[in-house]
């Protein structure tokens, strides 16, 4: 761990009101790898799994928010992680976002029942800020599981982080919106998109992401 990380940790852990600290021992991302067997064989084991994982980011959040959908949908919605409203109910994608994608998937005929969604993180982060590098390396073996037992023909990819976080890319969303592409460890077609906050702020980009999963759902 280096010491700009260090440091996070430490503001986020006075941010959630921790003043006294023990430290038995602290393993690198690399050790936690290690320790932890991402081979699972069942959804409800790597959520047991996931529950266990050592991050700071779970001082921070009320809830750990998994997954949620049909576990034998041909669509994965990949977001970046959960935000107040999500930490507070523990399902994803259910604020001012969630309804938004609820009117996409209405607009190309679909609906929760028919998809599965989930996110890179399953805690919130501290202010909604931004993924580090860090914590998106930590998470994405267990996103790569994730994504395997559920087995779909398509992942959307909704956001940039999202998006560079499953494809390991620099790219931005710009550049990747709407380009069907395929990553290492994942056997789906992925399609990177707009996130609905982005819409919320850009209304005009609606259409492009309408577009987006209209191939979608062409393509299934």
């Amino acid at each position: 761990m280096t010491r700009k990380a260090a440091y996070q940790i430490l503001d986020w852990l006075t941010e959630a009101g921790v003043s006294d600290i023990t430290l038995e021992h602290c393993c690198s991302d690399e050790e936690r790898f290690s320790q932890i067997d991402v081979n699972t064989s069942s959804l409800a084991e790597l959520r047991e799994i996931v529950s266990k994982i050592n991050t700071p980011l779970k001082t921070c959040a009320l809830n750990m928010v998994f997954g949620v959908g049909n576990e034998n949908a041909d669509i994965l919605l990949l977001g970046e992680a959960p935000g107040a409203e999500e930490d507070r109910l523990g399902i994803p994608f259910v604020g001012q976002s969630g309804q938004l994608l609820d009117k996409i998937l209405a607009s190309v005929g679909l609906d929760r029942t028919k998809v599965y969604i989930t996110n890179i993180l399953p805690w919130r982060p501290p202010g909604n800020r931004t993924p580090t590098n860090q914590e998106i390396e930590l998470f994405r073996p267990y996103v790569l599981r994730h994504i395997s037992l559920l087995n779909p023909k398509v992942v959307v990819c909704l956001g940039g982080t999202a998006a560079k976080a499953l494809l390991q890319t620099s790219q931005g969303i710009m550049q990747l919106r709407g380009k069907w592409t395929t990553a290492d460890g994942v056997s789906a077609k992925i399609l990177p998109t707009f996130h609905p906050a982005y819409l919320l702020r850009s209304p005009s980009q609606k259409r492009e992401v309408w577009l987006d999963f209209l191939t979608v759902t062409a393509g299934i």
